[in-house]
């Protein structure tokens, strides 16, 4: 991403990188590519959404004053990749606070105070 995005979308970033991360950990055996950030390896699929899922965040229309992707009123994921990352969410979401508790937590706590 680039170095003039505001934090809080880098750090959105990041946490979508973390749940990506955590799902292909456990669902897919290949993992060739590695992550933005945080250089982990990924399946060629996990790739693909997590480069996605970061240009959506880049390009998002709200910027620094984003919600959380649960609460905003736009969708800007094709309808397959919003299904993967659901699904990508729904298996990472919970086990975050186990691996990722304090990024878990300030999800959470923006997810409230930006409805």
């Amino acid at each position: 991403m680039k170095e003039a995005l505001h934090e809080r979308l880098v750090w959105e970033g990041r946490t979508v990188e973390k749940m990506v991360v955590l799902y292909c950990k456990y669902h897919h055996q290949e993992r060739t590519f590695t992550s933005e950030y945080g250089q982990k390896p990924l399946c060629a699929d996990c790739h693909a959404l997590l480069t996605y899922a970061l240009k959506r965040i880049e390009a998002c229309r709200y910027g620094a004053n984003k919600p959380t992707c649960a609460n905003c009123t736009t969708h800007c994921y094709k309808p397959v990749m919003r299904e993967s990352i659901r699904q990508v969410m729904r298996y990472a979401g919970p086990r975050m606070l186990l691996y990722h508790p304090l990024a878990a937590l300030k999800h959470t706590w923006l997810s409230w105070t930006r409805k």
